[in-house]
């Protein structure tokens, strides 16, 4: 394989002939497979346009249904509102059903079926976005894009229906039930892989917008990574990081991305922090409702997840102490280690994996400490006392002031200055049902 640039016109699937000792090697099957992916340069050809009649001839299309409007009009009864689930900055999300008579072969399912807003906040290019990164990856853990309708003006998604909704409706409902501890952290764990998946290929994707309204839940509450509208593609080679225009979503985004813009995987693990906090806590990651000091979540109870004796008091009441306490120390050790202010020391997503499993036993009181790995080691809760851990917060004033007059910057002091955009993805995905 060249390192020739592709372009839409050879994305036709081929075949490759491979030898039995390729095949039995899983990780380099792996790495041959990502290889292949497209990213979202092999469309940024101005000189050559991508069509509908290209999109669906190519690679990816042709592994994605292309729905006529009619049919799609069809499946949701006319967009009736009696199927309207929700609406986000890309538009409105309709309940729908498809079987073989929409499509032959096609599997009896319901599906969710999201209308670009012409005149919304997001665009064409988001949609392809989408396209581009679900008609390609294929994870139990990200949601499952069936097909597209490109028809005239008409832009249109068309995913599998996860039944419970999005994270964020499961913790902050009106009418949501309380989630167990063992199901939180099959969750936390769901999505972690998810992340992983996207972070650990060849050509890694940095999602760019973690949050619990983009976490979407099935009926075994299995967690699913959607809208991918804002994702973009890792730095390859020497670099270390992508520039990007600011895309982030306050209270969720990483600190160092928020001032420079710099973009790394690293960014997608500190939201996953937050969002860890949120399972830990049932509390939102910004709530002015909050009294003065606590509206950021962060800010307010970081302090408290590397101490084992103050966990308790930051744990979501509602779980009436019904979890183990070694598991939720060890839970708040790795939400800590997340949400660092500096990127280099946040773990990666495989060994924040790593950890998590050893927490879905929700009996596990006693968990191992002889694990090898060093990173898994040092977040167990015989480690909560590090010195380097409980002298972090009381020297980070200290540090920023340094880090200011030397570097030109410091992120907690300036943060509060910073003008957040808004990530306009679709927080109302699935909303009602």
């Amino acid at each position: 394989m060249t390192g020739e640039k592709l372009s839409w016109k050879s994305m036709i699937p081929c075949c490759y002939k491979v030898d039995d000792e390729f095949v039995r090697s899983k990780k380099q099957v792996k790495k041959q497979t990502s290889f292949q992916r497209l990213t979202l340069l092999d469309f940024d050809d101005p000189s050559s346009p991508l069509s509908a009649d290209e999109l669906s001839n190519s690679f990816i299309g042709s592994s994605l249904i292309n729905f006529t409007f009619t049919d799609l009009r069809e499946v949701t009864h006319h967009f009736s509102s009696a199927n309207f689930l929700g609406e986000g900055g890309f538009g409105p999300v309709y309940k729908g059903f498809v079987d073989d008579k929409v499509r032959p072969g096609l599997k009896a399912q319901i599906v969710a079926v999201k209308v670009l807003d012409t005149e919304g906040l997001q665009g064409h290019k988001e949609w392809l976005t989408e396209i581009i990164f679900l008609g390609q990856l294929r994870h139990p853990h990200l949601v499952k894009l069936i097909g597209y309708c490109w028809e005239d003006d008409n832009r249109l998604l068309v995913y599998e229906f996860l039944p419970r909704g999005s994270l964020e409706n499961q913790i902050f409902g009106k009418f949501s039930i309380t989630l167990s501890w063992s199901t939180r952290m099959k969750i936390a764990l769901g999505a972690a892989k998810g992340l992983a998946f996207l972070h650990e290929g060849d050509k890694p994707v940095i999602y760019r917008d973690f949050k619990a309204s983009n976490i979407l839940i099935d009926s075994d509450y299995t967690a699913k990574l959607s809208d991918f509208g804002l994702a973009k593609d890792g730095p390859e080679g020497d670099d270390t990081h992508v520039s990007t225009r600011i895309m982030g979503t306050h209270g969720y985004a990483a600190p160092e991305y928020i001032m420079t813009g710099h973009l790394t995987t690293m960014s997608d693990v500190y939201s996953f922090g937050v969002v860890l906090l949120e399972l830990l806590t049932g509390k939102r990651s910004l709530d002015k409702s909050r009294r003065e000091g606590e509206h950021n979540l962060v800010e307010w109870l970081r302090p408290y997840l590397r101490d084992p004796k103050r966990v308790a008091r930051v744990m979501d009441r509602r779980l009436e102490d019904e979890y183990p306490m070694k598991g939720a120390q060890t839970a708040a050790l790795v939400a800590y280690k997340c949400l660092n202010h500096y990127p280099k020391p946040r773990p990666t997503m495989d060994d924040v994996v790593k950890i998590l499993e050893t927490l879905q036993d929700e009996n596990n009181n006693n968990i191992d400490t002889s694990i090898s790995d060093p990173m898994i080691t040092m977040t167990l809760s015989s480690d909560f006392s590090s010195g380097s851990e409980q002298n972090e917060d009381a020297a980070a004033p200290e540090r920023n002031r340094n880090n200011e007059r030397n570097q030109g910057y410091g992120w907690r002091h300036r943060l509060n200055r910073q003008r957040m955009v808004a990530s306009y993805s679709d927080t109302a995905l699935y909303r009602r049902h």
